[in-house]
């Protein structure tokens, strides 16, 4: 009678055995630092004889996976800028390390009773578990606690005995010290729908932990489990994911889009700051009359890869989103002046007291339009200054001093000024502005009588001018030769020639209706230039054909009372071109940013002793 001998492997097959685990020992060595920066020794890494705890360091994912990314991304390592627009891209995976990092905490990672208690980021941390491998085994004379019937957990149950007598490692078999109970390895990771407890919440009845394990070891979800974690296992080290290269395409695709915003970004903050028209005729890039906008993205892209590719895509229709029509244009608009007008409110608002100006005038459309100027002290820099904001155009369809007060009232509440906070108030000479009974500074005092109201220096001065100037028939005449002047060589180009070949110096001007202090420039062109103009005139009274225009030659360059040749005019040019010249000092002095009432009083106050002597 024969009996079988049973197959025992030799010395060779268990020294290899042996190696290949001590070479896959080696390989999971510092395996941790793939995903997570190494920490300060003070808040780093912090070990003891029970429990391993780790905290998360502050950068997340490691460089190594970052330049990998990059040279995947076909990004060149010289190209800075191309790197920092990846980095940005990549910052989706910092925020991913982030979460890992808030799940966390400070608790002990293998301890799959623990893994219950992270919140958020669970795909992160399967694969980082996954790279580390299950729980370090406790020591052989570890004491494991005992149930009522006094029977507890062994490390017999690590391994399974096979039918030909041969041994195999669980190691899929975990142990929670915190639960006191075993769990499965890969089905806890893998197999959310499982209802088992070796998948879910743990098993602790020592008593059939045997025939639970055979059971479970056998099952077809522990099979698959088994499989996924071996193949995500094998993917991880290799550092190839299924949808790797999908990613980088993503990630390709992410950092071309942000750079083609960019550079549209650029050119509408451009031609808004400069007050350039965007649109043209043509709406189509490349088309004669496509406008401003159109025309720099295309000679932006004669020399920059991005928008030579990014043109390429719309004209060949690879791409339908092209983000150059009117709407984009007008969005960004629309962004940008939001952002502008955010850092503006924060300002004032850091300031706390601040002051209003308010100003109505018609526009091309013939609609009033109300100008908001805050002034404020600029405390947000080292050395605080004062400022003037502009803040928004508002479209008043009533003039009336209740309406415009309402409407400004609206205003700062939608940028959430406070009204009690506002300190000074200043606006025209006109009745609806000024009003002592129903104006627009009564019913802001009436609210906060804190608002100092203060008219407006400049135009009160130009007014002043004006009603001076009126009263006098002497000015009044003085300024009426200077139009005719004016008038005469501008109505015909014939006029102008001669009056270019016989003056090379300054040119007339018209005279301004609504800034009197402006009168100085037309009263300097003929200050300083009166007998090259009186040749003009007299030139063309000797030799046109037509006598209204030899007449109104005459007439201006010798006419005692009418003519620029005068004694009374050449007088009155000299007393108004110095008064004027002081005016206009003073006005534009009144008109800065930073002028301060004291300094206007003292300046007012010299302009009037000027002007007496």
């Amino acid at each position: 009678m024969s009996s079988k001998k049973k197959d025992q492997p030799c010395g060779a097959d268990n020294r290899k055995k042996r190696k290949m685990k001590d070479d896959q020992a080696k390989s999971q060595e510092n395996a941790l630092f793939r995903y997570f920066k190494k920490p300060a020794p003070s808040d780093g890494l912090v070990e003891n004889n029970d429990t391993e705890h780790v905290v998360l360091g502050d950068d997340g994912v490691d460089e190594n996976i970052n330049e990998y990314q990059r040279e995947e991304a076909g990004v060149e390592p010289e190209d800075v800028n191309a790197v920092n627009e990846e980095d940005d891209v990549n910052k989706n995976e910092h925020q991913k390390s982030d979460n890992l990092r808030e799940s966390c905490g400070f608790f002990d990672i293998y301890d799959p009773g623990n893994w219950e208690n992270i919140k958020k980021g669970w795909n992160e941390w399967r694969d980082f578990m996954v790279v580390q491998g299950p729980s370090k085994r406790l020591p052989l004379d570890h004491n494991f606690p005992k149930d009522s019937l006094k029977r507890h957990f062994s490390h017999l149950h690590y391994t399974r005995e096979m039918g030909d007598g041969t041994k195999q490692d669980r190691r899929w078999l975990v142990y929670s010290k915190s639960l006191n109970k075993i769990f499965c390895f890969c089905c806890k990771l893998f197999n959310h729908s499982d209802n088992s407890q070796l998948a879910s919440t743990g098993f602790s009845d020592w008593r059939n932990v045997m025939r639970r394990l055979k059971e479970h070891e056998s099952s077809r979800e522990h099979i698959l489990c088994m499989k996924q974690w071996a193949e995500l296992d094998l993917r991880l080290q290799k550092n190839q994911i299924i949808d790797k290269y999908a990613q980088y395409e993503l990630n390709k695709e992410k950092i071309h889009w942000r750079q083609v915003l960019l550079r549209i970004i650029i050119v509408v903050k451009t031609l808004a700051k400069q007050n350039l028209a965007f649109r043209g005729s043509n709406e189509k890039i490349g088309k004669e009359g496509c406008g401003n906008f159109l025309s720099f993205i295309e000679m932006i892209a004669d020399f920059n890869p991005v928008m030579i590719e990014h043109l390429r895509r719309y004209k060949e229709g690879v791409s339908r989103n092209h983000y150059l029509s009117n709407r984009i244009q007008n969005e960004l608009i629309a962004l940008l002046a939001n952002e502008i007008k955010g850092m503006i409110v924060k300002k004032i608002q850091s300031a706390k007291y601040f002051s209003v100006i308010l100003d109505c005038t018609p526009d091309i459309s013939h609609h009033e339009q109300m100008t908001v100027i805050i002034r404020c002290v600029d405390v947000s820099t080292t050395s605080t200054r004062i400022e003037e904001y502009f803040l928004t155009f508002l479209k008043v369809d009533d003039t009336y001093g209740e309406r415009l007060f309402l409407k400004f009232q609206a205003v700062l509440a939608a940028f959430d000024l406070k009204i009690d906070d506002v300190r000074g108030q200043g606006y025209e000479n006109g009745s609806n502005m000024k009003g002592k009974h129903k104006g627009v500074q009564k019913r802001f005092l009436d609210i906060n009588p804190r608002a100092f109201y203060t008219p407006c220096s400049c135009h009160s001065l130009n007014l002043a001018l004006c009603d001076m100037a009126t009263i006098s028939p002497k000015a009044i005449s003085f300024f009426g030769i200077i139009q005719c002047t004016y008038n005469f060589f501008s109505c015909s180009v014939k006029r102008w020639k001669i009056f270019e070949d016989h003056v090379d110096g300054l040119t007339l001007k018209a005279l301004s209706h609504t800034r009197w202090e402006s009168h100085v420039e037309s009263v300097k062109a003929i200050r300083f230039q009166a007998p090259k103009i009186m040749n003009a005139l007299v030139y063309i009274a000797e030799n046109s054909d037509d006598p209204k225009e030899q007449s109104e030659a005459e007439c201006l360059a010798i006419s005692e009372t009418h003519g620029i040749g005068s004694f009374e005019f050449l007088v009155s040019l000299v007393i108004w071109y110095n008064l004027l010249s002081v005016v206009n000092i003073v006005s534009k002095s009144l008109q800065s940013e930073d002028m301060n009432i004291d300094v206007a009083i003292s300046q007012l106050k010299g302009l009037k002793s000027k002007a007496g002597d």
